[in-house]
């Protein structure tokens, strides 16, 4: 392949794809609904809709966005009992969903023969239905994106949907005011927690449109590489400008969310991408980082001044220090039910404290056993896109399959620093991210029958 792999002119793309019986069409065949359009119509609803905006009568995961998840699911569901849409080819990333689906399922009848309170027994339902839609980002994206264009476009949309986010929170920022009231639509109820203004160190934290200042920043950074790889990759300068400018207003509303889980994310991300960049990109990017630091110092050094030192004296820190007096709490419910858990969604609050670390919570809740099969779904995406990486010659590719490693990444370091799957906008993200690793490996794949197979048109059936 040439540099033309994820460009409008793939050969690959051209290739024969079997839909029936001795029937094949292209992959880049006109499709009006497809797993793309539907993704990225998701990720701009859980963008551009507070996160405690549902449906009547819903709980938080009837957000619009999550509606669309689980349809997705559902969607994926019925292609495997239909012979003539069923995906064809092996797929890594499905096996290992579908292995902590099963252990999630497991929980869930364990947490019902322990016996369960209303609250807990209200709180497993909802876990499930929320993974349904956590598998309906993951199974569609590795599943359903049949060619680079695709891929490439629902990337465009994710971060066009962060750039929004964290447009709205730098305004948040710089007016202190909350401003998400003016995002609400007719129709939909509140429900949740809002999050207000909270002064941290010389500035205030800002939310955006997600539940949580620490949501916002994980968020972010887990879009944040995408947008670097568009400012690297455009091939027309006024794209590469504008995600140069998306990058730099990411990264400018992590900062805003003046969050360690940010900062930690951004270091992974610069860990994984840097091995791949030429100098002349390291002097260009840190040139450009060290403008930042400086204008942000200039505009605003209080800031500065609390960023550079939220790592600092942690053994004095309240924040840090009012988890690790958790944990002894934490290891002793464990110790009671060490394999399997107390079941799938039941430590919840205000009925046990939370832990703040999505670690513990799921050795709470599912065992020892839920750990290894969250750690296997993340380690399984790592390696495929891995491979992916391997087997392209092809630099932009690499670099976007490093990209989808650093959130993986991301995604098992930063659960020790906040509760994440409980937090909908981030955890759908990370989602999606391993989805696409398992994409990638499917374009990548030696086997035409396995890189160029694909669901059919939605709704329809191809002639």
């Amino acid at each position: 392949m040439t540099t033309s792999t994820i460009g409008l002119a793939d050969p690959a793309d051209l290739e024969p794809s079997l839909l029936y019986e001795r029937t094949y069409a292209t992959r880049r065949r006109p499709t009006y609904i497809d797993a793309a359009v539907l993704l990225s119509f998701m990720f701009l609803l859980l963008a551009f809709i507070p996160a405690r905006e549902v449906l009547p009568g819903a709980t938080d995961v009837g957000r619009p966005a999550l509606v669309v998840g689980f349809l997705l699911f559902l969607w994926w569901v019925v292609t495997r009992f239909h012979p003539g849409v069923v995906m064809l080819g092996p797929q890594p990333i499905r096996w290992a969903f579908f292995a902590f689906f099963g252990v999630l399922l497991i929980g869930y009848a364990v947490g019902f023969l322990r016996g369960l309170t209303s609250m807990e027994a209200n709180a497993a339902d909802r876990t499930m239905l929320y993974f349904c839609t956590f598998g309906g980002a993951v199974l569609t994206a590795a599943d359903g994106l049949p060619n680079w264009l695709k891929l490439r476009t629902l990337l465009k949309v994710l971060v066009v949907s962060a750039t929004f986010v964290a447009a709205f929170g730098l305004v948040e920022y710089v007016l202190q005011r909350d401003l998400s009231n003016y995002l609400l639509l007719p129709g939909l109820q509140e429900k949740g927690w809002v999050p207000v203004l909270e002064d941290r160190g010389s500035g205030v934290r800002v939310a955006s449109t997600t539940s949580h200042y620490i949501e916002m920043a994980a968020y972010l950074a887990l879009v944040l590489p995408f947008a670097i790889h568009f400012a690297i990759f455009s091939r027309k300068p006024k794209r590469r400008w504008m995600a140069i400018a998306a990058a730099v207003i990411i990264a400018a509303g992590i900062a805003s969310t003046i969050s360690r889980t940010g900062i930690i994310a951004e270091v992974i991300m610069f860990l994984a991408l840097i091995p791949l960049w030429t100098w002349r990109m390291r002097y260009n990017i840190g040139v450009g980082i060290a403008i930042l630091i400086a204008g942000a110092a200039a505009g605003n050094g209080g800031l500065t001044h609390t960023l550079l030192h939220l790592f600092d004296n942690p053994t004095n820190n309240s924040s840090i220090s009012a988890r690790y007096e958790r944990y002894p709490l934490a290891f002793r419910y464990i110790g009671e039910r060490p394999w399997l858990g107390r079941g799938t969604g039941t430590w919840v609050s205000p009925q046990y404290q939370i832990m703040d670390n999505q670690w513990l919570e799921t050795l709470l809740s599912n065992g020892f056993v839920g750990a290894a099969a969250y750690l296997a779904l993340h380690v399984t995406a790592i390696s495929v896109a891995w491979l992916a990486m391997r087997r392209s010659p092809d630099r932009e590719v690499k670099h976007l399959c490093a990209a989808l490693i650093s959130t993986q990444f991301m995604g098992l370091i930063v659960a020790a620093t906040f509760d994440s799957l409980a937090f909908l906008t981030f955890a759908t993200t990370l989602a999606l991210t391993i989805g696409m690793c398992g994409t990638v490996w499917r374009l990548t794949h030696p086997q035409r029958m396995v890189r160029t197979s694909a669901t059919r048109a939605f709704g329809g059936r191809a002639g």
